[in-house]
């Protein structure tokens, strides 16, 4: 079995292990919100060298998480995942627990072996349509009957959190002893910029004559990005639908931009996202580095949760089980501010 030393309990800050990390969105977030990641698991091999390029003290580790014994990180504060989506997607056909991608048995198995004091696993808006009530009702159960007083789900837009993209994600938190009646789901959402204001320098940085026009068109929030699988061709930005939305916005969704438009470009035309411009509209860091060619690198982001999203959760958590008052509204978009505010 793939496995890492057994977690002692930190007296500086709050421990945590993530299974499914993809390319580091949700660990990072934690990470901002005051975890400190004792293990971060992905079987992708392009996220999997993501996290270490980026992030080596995360103790990025490659293994299917089939192989994983939960006693050996024993005492962590967060066991925290993005399980697999598919099972639950339009685009994965929806077969629930009939689909052997499902590894919300796995995940639970390892909550019962690492006894977390808390957990926090995100997965697709399709998961909270009623077809799957029955499934939920039984994550639920599982969860009580381990000690968990408060469970929850909770449907959660990234663009309440600074993000510029729609990007609806359904969350589960589940705490135990008193940290449970202490938690509050984030409120008071932030305001979101625009496509056109998140992007407006990176489609500018060739001397496009249009990025001006361009930033006045692209004045509202973008769809959900799609990352799609290894099943799918080359990158693109959805569905029919999504694609006419981003049209409306000044952006052709037919496919990745190696760069972005030059002088040359036509001022009134239509240019493509870059992989760089669709990392920052998950709120990624401009410094963060995606391994693999341009589809790989999409991929990663295209199915990554929003690292401020996953900092706002993260904080309410670090609130409840240190019993003390966090700043709610993510570090990373008060940063994102102060980028505008300067540029």
């Amino acid at each position: 079995m793939a496995s890492v030393k057994r977690v002692a309990r930190s007296n500086t800050s709050l421990s945590s292990v993530e299974i499914c990390a993809g390319a580091g969105g949700q660990a990072l977030g934690l990470d901002l919100a005051g975890f400190s990641h004792r293990a971060t698991y992905e079987i992708d091999t392009f996220a999997h060298q993501t996290l270490l390029d980026n992030r080596p003290e995360w103790n990025p580790i490659c293994a299917d998480v089939r192989d994983l014994d939960g006693r050996d990180f024993r005492g962590v504060d967060l066991f925290a995942g993005g399980v697999p989506c598919p099972p639950f997607s339009v685009a994965g056909r929806q077969l629930g627990a009939d689909d052997e991608r499902d590894l919300f048995p796995t995940a639970l198995r390892l909550v019962e072996e690492a006894r977390p004091a808390a957990v926090m696993l995100e997965n697709v808006p399709g998961f909270a349509r009623s077809k799957f009530a029955s499934y939920r009702d039984g994550v639920i159960t599982r969860l009580t009957s381990l000690g968990y007083t408060f469970v929850d789900w909770k449907l959660l837009n990234a663009c309440n959190f600074g993000v510029a993209q729609l990007r609806p994600r359904f969350v589960l938190i589940a705490l135990k002893g008193p940290a449970a009646s202490r938690f509050r789901w984030p409120g008071n959402p932030t305001a979101h910029p625009t496509v056109g204001e998140a992007l407006g320098d990176l489609m500018g940085a060739n001397g496009w004559r249009g990025t001006a026009r361009w930033v006045k068109r692209a004045s509202g929030v973008g769809p959900t990005l799609v990352g799609g699988s290894k099943l799918h061709g080359g990158p693109d930005l959805g569905p029919t639908r999504a694609k006419c939305a981003w049209r409306e916005l000044g952006v052709d969704g037919m496919g990745i931009a190696n760069e972005a438009p030059g002088r040359e470009f036509p001022a009134n035309g239509l240019p493509k996202l870059t992989v760089r411009m669709a990392a920052r509209l998950q709120g990624f860091p401009d410094a963060w580095q995606f391994s693999g060619r341009k589809t790989a690198q999409y991929r990663q982001i295209g199915n990554a949760f929003p690292p401020p999203v996953a900092e706002a959760v993260g904080r309410r958590i670090a609130s409840a089980l240190w019993n003390v008052d966090i700043d709610a509204e993510p570090l990373s978009m008060k940063a994102e501010k102060s980028r505008r505010g300067a540029a």
